[in-house]
């Protein structure tokens, strides 16, 4: 998806939990290991960008998790999850991202890769977090260990 300004995007990263494993992939752009993620588009609130996401990167339908505000939905009104954190990152002088992050479960499906955008899916484990094989960044290394502490098999 095109930027929604040069300066600043909405996105959604989700930390999928499975088997006490967190699903990260290897992006091919940023060669850096990541969560499942990317641009909330115009049509979408988050929750919608954070499941379809999860759909178009590793092929799982995923249930988040989460608190939602006790209030019905209106026309014109909806109340919407309360992501588990929320960050700014910096991607590029002068481009940051507002990041909503979100924790889920597996509902469905089998694991693919999304070759376009990834060259690897991998499960990791709580130890293989500080492995330099990974090399996580220690923001990403606390958020999938809120995860597996957060999200119940």
């Amino acid at each position: 998806m095109p930027h929604l300004h040069e300066k600043i995007d909405f996105t959604v990263s989700i930390f999928i939990v499975k088997d006490r494993k967190v699903l990260f992939i290897h992006h091919k752009q940023l060669k850096k290991w990541l969560p499942i993620g990317g641009h909330i588009e115009l049509d979408e609130n988050p929750e919608e960008a954070a499941l379809r996401e999860a759909k178009e990167e590793s092929g799982l339908d995923v249930e988040l998790v989460g608190e939602r505000p006790p209030l019905k939905p209106e026309p014109g009104f909806r109340p919407l999850l309360q992501p588990a954190y929320m960050d700014v990152h910096l991607i590029k002088e002068p481009h940051w991202h507002i990041g909503m992050v979100y924790f889920a479960r597996v509902k469905s499906g089998e694991v693919t890769l999304n070759a376009e955008e990834h060259h690897d899916i991998q499960w990791l484990g709580e130890g293989d977090f500080d492995d330099p094989k990974w090399d996580l960044y220690d923001n990403l290394k606390f958020y999938a260990g809120e995860a597996l502490k957060r999200v119940e098999f």
